[in-house]
């Protein structure tokens, strides 16, 4: 009944903003163009039949958008929170497909790109806004042109290039929670033909959580400061080199809380003062501080030059990636905490890709390359499960050192791809691409040699198990696509396209039989939708339908191991997932200044075709009441349903822009988002399974555009509304509580 009203309101809710927008008497300005590279070449963002939402940097500053978290409250279908215990790290869920787990023998859905420059680790995916040209959200598997890791879409950040002219801006401002926050950017024209430009950010806060049982304040803070260098060479007309260096510190944690009227508080008695690990843990471990901390290092080099055939580039890219955390996720008055991993990654990736594009007159346009992938991960884990978290316990607890290793684990991907589009008539456009893609992964373990530690064994043990340390896999992902322009304005297209997500391992299984692969999870997409635009421009409506078929999907599950009571994460390919749904994008100009948005997205998804070992759970469950409430099946016995796949989801709101002088413009802006009712355990505990909530942001800025100062006053979460977000082994995570910040921009 709640999540029929719920519905019943998001329909209202749009269908009331239709109604505004669709009379044309008032309409005076159109809507700006969006220039996309969603395709690898610069189109127009109606022009494309892909489903793509895109934002220019204007437009992110007007919807008070200042992390990558952010974008997913204006884009239908899209979910994305922090990872449990990760504030570093963003989980993303694009049409239903999303991955929770972190380790790097995961892969995400959802694939993450500065320019065209892919992020493999999700620990690195959480992004300040700065220095941002535009932002695009591809929907749907992006097979051919982006390859691996795409089956739920794609993310890119576009940042700007150096300008011809001088200038910049700077940006101070703080908020709740004493924050402080700082951006900044310059650019710096050399010569005629070489520029440069310098960015950077600081943001620090003194967090919202405070520790009841060690007195420690000031959990879930964040402190993160990065630094970016670009330039542009263009020493002729036919050739360009961009290349940029950026270095990013982020600490910010995400631990589990509770609500005390308007404060949050946490139980853990992990306390990490004067090495509570020592004896326990070797090495920088036992100094670890409670949170996440992350530093990584990533250049990319982008050299092109018009050529007979077309347009080439080539794309580089190395990033590194540091990574040390120790969190608690299961509470209990133990100073070594609950449920504790300690982990020490170190991420480093490397990518080279030769890319042409050209034309054949008017009648082809086609695009081909070749891409090369390495990633090397080396990690350094341990986990500590206290028996007194589950009651088998003398006073004090007793610490239960689960293991200590390391794990190292590599992939090497190759692809050579191709797409052309064939203008059949001056209306009629047909697509056709390709791409085949070979990557070999290596996966092993070495025990850390800590006397302390239990579940001793190494990559030796686990191969005479039969588990495999290699995997190879290689894969066609073909698209089609129409495309039919019956005008200028209203273009009509449906496609078909192929994607995989990449195979890996349990790598925080307890016991060598446990550390077992899972394979490579594939996806057929079908979808079909319009892309028009309304009275001279100052209404866009783009409307899309999809089905997409999943097989040997990726299902991470939970269960309790019976002798110690302790906690095994298992993914497998367990099922197949078939997702079907709809989205709306609707943007409007109704009267001088002011934009109106409402983007919705509702779907629908069911497991299908389910192992027999999860058949043979449930029955268990049914039956003897045993094994319920792990893997997927629910406390009552039966299938829960998919993770983070809202029945319905919906962006509504907009900004106006008030002279209130001849030179000062008053600018309020709201985003009403609204979530229908969706789970976000997988196992379907009944605390997890969500009814539909609504959130709300705002804000009001003042801007002397002919002085270039703006100065907002915003907030998020403004209704401090109390919501569950995420869950893990028997805790649901909470959403941020309400923050404010004004800041003051100037541009020079």
């Amino acid at each position: 009944m709640n999540s029929t009203l719920h519905t019943i309101k998001a329909g209202i809710l749009a269908g009331a903003f239709f109604a505004m927008v669709v009379s044309p008497s008032t309409w005076s300005q159109g809507i700006e163009e969006i220039v996309v590279t969603a395709t690898r070449r610069a189109e127009n963002v109606q022009s494309i039949p892909v489903a793509v939402s895109a934002f220019t940097g204007e437009d992110l500053a007007n919807l008070g958008v200042t992390e990558t978290l952010d974008v997913a409250k204006v884009v239908p279908n899209f979910v994305a929170h922090n990872n449990t215990g990760l504030g570093t790290a963003n989980t993303y869920s694009l049409r239903g497909l999303n991955n929770t787990e972190s380790i790097a023998t995961f892969d995400p859905p959802v694939g993450t790109y500065v320019d065209d420059f892919f992020i493999q680790r999700q620990n690195s995916n959480n992004y300040a806004m700065f220095d941002i040209d535009r932002v695009e959200v591809l929907r749907g598997p992006q097979g051919s042109l982006f390859g691996r890791n795409t089956t739920g879409g794609a993310g890119r950040v576009i940042l700007t290039e150096p300008a011809e002219e001088f200038g910049g801006y700077a940006e101070l401002g703080g908020g709740r929670f004493d924050r402080i926050s700082a951006r900044g950017s310059v650019d710096i024209p050399a010569t005629d033909n070489f520029r440069m430009k310098i960015s950077g950010y600081y943001i620090n806060d003194d967090g919202f959580v405070d520790n009841v049982t060690t007195g420690k304040k000031g959990l879930n803070h964040e402190d993160n400061v990065g630094i970016r260098g670009a330039i542009l060479w263009q020493p002729s007309d036919a050739a360009s080199w961009n290349a940029s260096l950026t270095y990013i510190e982020n600490e910010h944690a995400n631990m589990y809380n509770y609500t005390d009227g308007d404060d949050r508080f946490t139980r853990s008695g992990l306390v990490t003062d004067g090495a509570p690990f020592a004896g326990l843990l070797p090495g920088a471990q036992q100094n670890f501080d409670l949170g996440n901390e992350t530093r990584s290092l990533h250049f990319t080099s982008d050299i092109e030059w018009e050529t007979a055939l077309g347009t080439v580039n080539i794309l580089t890219s190395y990033l590194t990636l540091e990574q040390d955390f120790l969190l608690d996720f299961f509470e209990g008055p133990f100073t070594s905490g609950g449920f504790t991993i300690a982990n020490e990654g170190q991420h480093d990736q490397f990518s080279q890709e030769a890319k042409l594009t050209g034309s054949v007159g008017d009648k082809v346009d086609y695009i081909a390359g070749v891409f090369y992938f390495n990633e090397d991960n080396e990690t350094d884990l341990a986990q500590i499960f206290n028996l007194g978290a589950i009651g088998l316990f003398l006073p004090g607890g007793f610490p239960l050192f689960q293991y200590d290793r390391t794990m190292d684990n590599g992939v090497d991907s190759w692809a050579v791809y191709g797409q052309f589009d064939l203008h059949v008539t001056e209306q009629l456009t047909f697509t056709a691409g390709i791409r085949y893609t070979d990557e070999d992964k290596d996966f092993g373990i070495t025990d850390n040699g800590n006397p302390a530690a239990g579940n001793k064994f190494n990559s030796r043990d686990i191969e005479a198990l039969g588990v495999p340390l290699e995997q190879g896999k290689s894969i066609v992902t073909p698209r089609f696509a129409l495309e039919f322009e019956a005008t200028d304005d209203f273009m009509i297209y449906a496609s078909a396209t192929r994607g995989f997500k990449s195979g890996g391992w349990n790598a925080r299984g307890t016991a060598a039989a446990t550390l077992t692969p899972f394979s490579a999870e594939k996806i057929w997409n079908y979808e079909g939708g319009i892309r028009s635009e309304w009275f001279d421009n100052r209404l866009r409506v783009n409307l899309t339908g999809f089905y997409s078929d999943i097989t040997d999907f990726q299902l991470p599950s939970a269960y309790v191991n019976p002798v110690d009571g302790s906690i095994t994460f298992i993914t497998q390919n367990f099922a197949d997932l078939e997702i079907y749904g709809f989205e709306a994008e609707l943007l409007a100009n109704p009267v001088d200044n002011l934009t109106l948005f409402a983007n919705v997205g509702i779907m629908e998804s069911d497991y299908k075709n389910l192992d027999p070992s999860i058949l043979a759970q449930q029955q268990n469950c049914l039956t003897n009441g045993a094994q319920c409430a792990q893997g997927i099946v629910n406390p009552h016995g039966n299938i829960a349903p998919p993770v983070r796949a809202p029945e319905h989801q919906l962006s509504v709101g907009g900004w106006y822009e008030i002279p209130i002088t001849d030179s000062i413009n008053l600018v309020p802006r709201i985003n009403v988002i609204d979530y229908g009712e969706h789970n976000i355990s997988t196992s379907g505990q009944d605390v997890a399974l969500l009814d539909g909530y609504t959130i709300i942001n705002g804000g009001v800025s003042i801007e002397h555009p002919a002085q270039g100062w703006t100065l907002t006053a915003s907030c998020k979460n403004c209704t401090d509304k109390d919501q569950y977000v995420s869950y893990l082994a028997g805790f649901v995570y909470l959403q941020d509580p309400a923050t404010w910040s004004v800041t003051l921009n100037k541009r020079f």
